[in-house]
């Protein structure tokens, strides 16, 4: 069956283009492709206006997070939470922001050309740094419409000064004056417990209704929000941290990516994932009756992301689901 959104000379037999087929009713033959290439180079064999959603969630550029990103070398890390002798999200640049916004603007570019007018781009953004982000999207042609806010428990990270200063080459009255000084304080970082997403759109083909009749994008259905569904979704999203992150460090729980695939996506539209992790936006997408296509620099982790993807069309397939 051919994808008309893969270029004519893309041949999807290739053992780095992997198509997953046998979906089950109510969406028969839902497509979904995971590559382990690089999103920089990958995403232009995708045609211009070629897909409806773009939800991803790309390198933080902290604490070796950047486009060196290793998930071996993060994993080996002494302990969790920690980067060298300083919690992790601590060791601050100015340079941090600056070297995302480089990385992000030629990706957003490629974004606003394979997205439909209208479209929506979400993107999960480390939050010191969302700024960075706006300005690579906008700059690139978005509309920055919102910043959704992913609501969770996370765990304080801010670390005590008394260990520093004891272990200090100095007399035990001037440690103890020290101590008396700073009264328990400690580094500058208060329980996280949310992280933003830029809410991006592609500018419409005409009106609304029109843009819709031509691309079936530009708008949102918030009849059966997945999260709070007696209410009108809002900006704030609670969503508890995934328990199994299938060994990437940043995983983001599939209630949260349905939630948003649901709201801005139209039934067997076409998700796009730059930086599709261990296949998270892939399991939301075929859950939630959308194609999807993504693409992974790390082999380990597009393999990873494949059979979670297989994984889900079978569970759907058994007599059981749903």
């Amino acid at each position: 069956m051919k994808n008309e959104n893969i270029t004519d000379d893309v041949d999807l037999s290739t053992a780095r283009q992997q198509k997953l087929f046998h979906s089950p009713p109510p969406y028969k033959d839902l497509t979904a492709i995971i590559e382990n290439e690089d999103c920089r180079i990958g995403m232009k064999q995708l045609e211009d206006n070629s897909v409806s959603l773009v939800l991803t969630d790309p390198p933080y550029f902290i604490d070796g997070m950047g486009d060196d990103w290793n998930s071996k070398k993060l994993d080996a890390r002494v302990k969790p939470g920690v980067i060298g002798s300083l919690p992790a999200g601590m060791k601050f640049s100015v340079e941090q922001g600056q070297e995302l916004q480089k990385f992000l603007s030629p990706v957003a570019e490629e974004w606003m050309r394979v997205i439909r007018p209208g479209g929506f781009c979400l993107v999960f953004s480390q939050n010191r740094l969302v700024h960075r982000t706006a300005i690579a999207l906008e700059d690139a042609g978005f509309e920055i419409r919102d910043v959704l806010i992913w609501r969770y428990e996370g765990q304080a990270k801010a670390f005590s000064q008394d260990h520093f200063i004891r272990k200090r080459k100095l007399p035990e009255e001037e440690k103890d004056r020290l101590l008396r000084k700073i009264g328990g304080r400690k580094t500058p970082q208060l329980k996280p417990q949310g992280e933003m997403i830029i809410l991006a759109q592609a500018p419409r083909d005409g009106t609304f209704v029109d843009n819709w009749d031509k691309w079936e994008t530009g708008l949102i259905d918030v009849d059966n929000p997945l999260i709070n569904a007696t209410q009108f979704p809002g900006t704030v999203i609670p969503a508890n941290k995934p328990k199994e992150r299938y060994g990437h460090i940043t995983a983001k729980p599939v209630d949260l990516l349905q939630h948003l695939i649901r709201i801005f996506s139209a039934p067997r539209a076409i998700v796009f994932d730059s930086f599709a992790g261990s296949g998270s936006t892939g399991v939301a997408a075929i859950l939630e009756g959308r194609d999807f296509i993504g693409y992974e620099i790390e082999s380990e982790m597009a393999n990873r992301a494949q059979e979670r993807i297989k994984a889900t069309f079978y569970e759907q397939q058994s007599p059981n689901a749903g």
